[in-house]
């Protein structure tokens, strides 16, 4: 059995975030003592492997809890999953470290990179495609079909005059974070409307979940209809909005 301070210095994360895995359901202690003191057994520490390597692939804690619950998780599949993004991922590192030895190679006068050459390594497309693999697989699971009959019932209602109040207030929002785009995704204020921006969606369509909030920053890179009519807003919004609404989720979640 391990003690709260022996798992959180053996797996690299703090005893609070144990606590609030504790508090939320994630990861329960195999025994807590009348004193309050938590242990943890091998069974506990397998959990909280599979919980890292999920959130490595930046999945909500919510979505995790589901996949991990769920009766039918499958360790071993995950295991594989995890492995292809993970080796993808290294590779993308090594790539980049040559062109690092490349670029150093140039400017001692050695050959001249093309701009091609300068930018391949950054390409996130493979890894990407292995998590929308997974993310897919996820969300055919557990589609959230429940907000979204919420959101057809809602705006079924609404009249020409509530569409034109709904547009300009989600219009407001946006002009304010576009003005503050220099102060970058994790500025307080930029933080505080973008959950004006979710109060919003809440407010009008359904009750939007950190989960959901969260899968609607990915589709709007993802999606390139979304990322074309964001980006008309101001070129690289829809980047901007997603790196932000993920900041916002995982301090929410912290």
């Amino acid at each position: 059995m391990y003690k709260v301070k022996e798992v959180a210095r053996l797996a690299g994360i703090s005893v609070r975030t144990l606590h609030h895995y504790h508090e939320i359901g994630l990861l329960s202690p195999s025994e807590v003592k009348s004193n309050g003191y938590r242990y943890y057994s091998e069974k506990e520490i397998t959990r909280l492997q599979q919980i890292l390597f999920f959130r490595e692939m930046d999945f909500s804690l919510a979505k995790i809890k589901k996949i991990l619950d769920d009766p039918d998780f499958d360790q071993e599949k995950a295991l594989r999953r995890h492995k292809k993004i993970l080796l993808e991922k290294s590779r993308r590192l090594e790539r980049i470290i040559l062109s690092v030895d490349q670029t150093l190679q140039s400017l001692k006068g050695g050959n001249q990179m093309t701009n091609h050459e300068r930018f391949q390594p950054f390409d996130k497309s493979q890894i990407e495609q292995q998590q929308k693999m997974y993310e897919q697989e996820v969300k055919e699971r557990w589609g959230d079909t429940e907000a979204y009959q919420e959101s057809k019932r809602r705006t079924k209602a609404y009249s020409e005059e509530d569409w034109k109040t709904i547009q300009e207030e989600g219009a407001e929002i946006d002009r304010q974070i576009i003005g503050r785009m220099e102060q970058g995704p994790d500025d307080l204020d930029v933080q505080r409307l973008i959950g004006e921006k979710r109060k919003h969606i809440s407010k009008y369509f359904y009750d939007c979940q950190l989960e959901i909030f969260r899968g609607l920053a990915d589709m709007y890179v993802s999606d390139p209809r979304f990322t074309k009519n964001i980006n008309q807003l101001q070129p690289g919004y829809a980047e901007f909005l997603q790196k932000a609404m993920h900041i916002y989720c995982n301090r929410m979640e912290e």
